[in-house]
């Protein structure tokens, strides 16, 4: 990769990362034939789990073309890939926080400026990516689990202009399943489109079909791998994602056009052209998603196929999404790296967030404020924080965000975003159950957040925390908890999950009675050991106890991703006072799976056999994983 005079740049497609990153050692081809349907999810899974390289495999069954997975695999390997941009993508972000600092220094700004020239696309007439005509049915057709309805694309890149402001500039690209087989599609005439609330489509859908017009839509797959990163980043109002791509690949985006439709990256490998009729919506899923649940069947919008593209060398990338951490992890962790920084600026008194991965990242959101209202008060306690707590609640995709924990950095000035396992120690040290708990009840949560009352809705709650510690937390049970008398029947294995944090094992949870399980009113109702609540404020009801206790991620996971807040929260001496729901005790989470509840992701026992004896000693795949 090299420009002018030795300036070096980035890629112009993904054949261009392949050979550079297998140049580096980073690549590792598979020559194995493996089956593109379950087989080569199961090996890439393991894969990242072992930090491994991405892997390219050039012999799937029933395919006639390679498949490209784990590219993002490692948060060191993405930096790797766009080692070029990152300096002008520094620089941009702290022009942004302080620019008279940043002015300072004449280096900064020519870096700058250098790679503000690669923000405008470039149109052209011809590309790579029209080279060949195909049709959906020769797409590859990967299946990650056993139980998803049909192939699904999973790192496509949706390219749509709303009918009111078209143009490149105005555009969304966002990265919405695509599923391309099975259920009621028409085959090689239509593919589901599911796309979560909040997401940009949804704005350019909505104003088309309010014209009774379709909206056109271009599917693009790989291509230069700024692409696939531009389409899940969080950008700022007014940055364009194809202007965002070609800052961060370091040269502009070439586009081609096809007579008076979208444009199509003319380095994509692939592209599916298409429209979505206004009302028109077919069942879409099952799939695995990176709750670690199936999303259900459900129905979402169709695209009516016009025309599939790709270029005579294509390479089918692709990512398996399940419970985290999965590649997506590490998107998550760059995403952060590019955009941390920016937060204070974006949200007011905001210093820091955490979206948690290992909670399936909308279910859990914690972040680090400032309350500054009432310095002169005796006693602090949340005031700006709830203003705070709103102001993320109303941003982007944070307003998904189910539990919202919130710290006053003054209060506690060492606690770190990123050390969940000690912000959650903070927080149960300071946090007042009768007053730092804030509801929002009948409310949007995330799409794939199937622990709510139905598709998108469910419940949230902000806990919020000031002041000085007011307890210290316990690490060891009382011995009196334990005892057969001391629990409701039903409930067992009382284990300290972390410091102030008992899980129990609860009795199966039969039917749903969302604030009125009988089950967890007996619980709240039974006497307390002399000096528990003093300790441990905190108790989750899970099915399976000494799981949840065996990691952090494994309690996080079930915590937060089997609860609805308002509907499981529950509380010793709870009392309602001017609407306002409190408890003077622990607080329980009942974090038990629910009838409604979506089922969780497993693999299939003889996929996972095969996979095991290819990496055995002796196989093709020894040491890969």
């Amino acid at each position: 990769m090299a420009g002018k005079k030795g300036q070096a740049v980035g890629y112009r497609n993904l054949q261009e990362c392949i050979v550079d990153l297998e140049r580096a050692g980073r690549l590792r081809r598979i020559g194995v034939p493996l089956d593109p349907h379950l087989e080569v999810g199961a090996i890439q899974r393991r894969v990242y789990r072992a930090g491994g390289p991405a892997l390219l495999f050039t012999r799937p069954n029933g395919c006639a073309f390679p498949l490209l997975g784990n590219l993002f695999g490692t948060l060191e390997r993405t930096r790797f890939i766009f080692r070029d941009a990152l300096p002008v993508i520094e620089c941009l972000v702290r022009a942004k926080i302080d620019p008279r600092e940043f002015l300072k220094r004449p280096a900064n700004l020519a870096r700058l400026l250098s790679g503000m020239l690669h923000l405008l696309p470039r149109f052209g007439a011809r590309g790579p990516v029209l080279g060949c005509r195909g049709a959906v049915s020769d797409l590859p057709r990967l299946v990650s689990w056993p139980a998803d309805g049909g192939p699904f694309i999973t790192l496509p890149q949706v390219y749509s202009e709303g009918p009111e402001q078209p143009g490149w500039r105005h555009a969304n690209l966002g990265m919405y399943r695509i599923q391309i087989a099975g259920n009621d599609y028409v085959p090689d005439r239509e593919v589901g489109l599911h796309y979560q609330i909040h997401r940009g489509i949804g704005v350019h859908h909505q104003a088309a079909a309010a014209r009774g017009e379709a909206l056109r839509v271009n599917v693009f797959v790989g291509g230069p791998p700024a692409l696939a990163v531009a389409a899940v980043m969080p950008l700022p109002e007014g940055m364009p994602e194809l202007a965002f791509a070609g800052l961060l690949g370091g040269r502009r985006m070439k586009m081609v056009r096809r007579g008076d439709g979208l444009p199509i990256p003319a380095e994509a490998d692939f592209c599916i052209v298409g429209s979505i009729a206004p009302h028109k919506t077919k069942p879409e899923g099952p799939f695995g998603d990176h709750l670690g649940y199936y999303s259900l069947v459900h129905d979402f919008p169709v695209l009516d196929v016009e025309a599939v593209y790709h270029r005579h060398d294509a390479v089918w990338p692709f990512t398996t999404v399940g419970r985290p951490p999965q590649e997506d992890t590490s998107f998550g962790a760059f995403i952060h790296e590019l955009t941390g920084a920016l937060i204070p600026g974006e949200l007011p008194g905001v210093r820091a967030v955490n979206a948690v991965d290992a909670a399936g990242v909308h279910p859990l959101l914690l972040a680090v404020g400032s309350e500054r209202y009432t310095p002169y008060a005796a006693e602090r306690e949340p005031e700006e924080l709830l203003t705070q707590a709103n102001r993320i609640l109303g941003t982007g995709q944070l307003s998904l965000a189910k539990y919202l924990l919130i710290i006053d950095a003054v209060a506690a000035p060492g606690v770190e975003i990123n050390d969940v396992e000690g912000y959650i120690g903070q927080v149960l040290r300071r946090v007042d159950w009768r007053r730092d708990l804030h509801f929002q009840t009948r409310t949007t949560i995330d799409t794939l957040d199937y622990s709510g009352s139905g598709l998108n809705r469910g419940s949230k709650v902000v806990i919020a925390a000031a002041g000085p510690p007011r307890r210290e937390l316990g690490i060891e049970i009382p011995a009196a908890f334990g005892t057969p008398n001391g629990l409701p029947t039903g409930f067992s294995e009382p284990r300290v999950a972390l410091p102030g944090v008992v899980v129990l094992r609860g009795p199966a949870c039969g039917a749903h009675r969302p604030g009125t399980d009988e089950d967890l009113l007996q619980l709240v109702k039974m006497s307390l050991p002399d000096g528990f609540a003093d300790h441990f404020p905190l108790l989750a009801v899970v099915d399976d106890s000494a799981a949840a206790a065996r990691s952090l991620d494994n309690l996080l996971w079930q915590v937060f991703t089997r609860s609805d807040p308002a509907a499981d929260i529950y509380g010793f001496g709870a009392a309602t006072v001017a609407r306002h729901w409190g408890c003077t005790g622990p607080l329980v989470i009942d974090a038990r799976r629910k009838p409604h509840h979506a089922p969780p992701l497993e693999e299939d026992p003889a996929v996972t056999r095969r996979v095991e004896e290819l990496a055995a000693r002796g196989g093709p795949l020894y040491g890969l994983y």
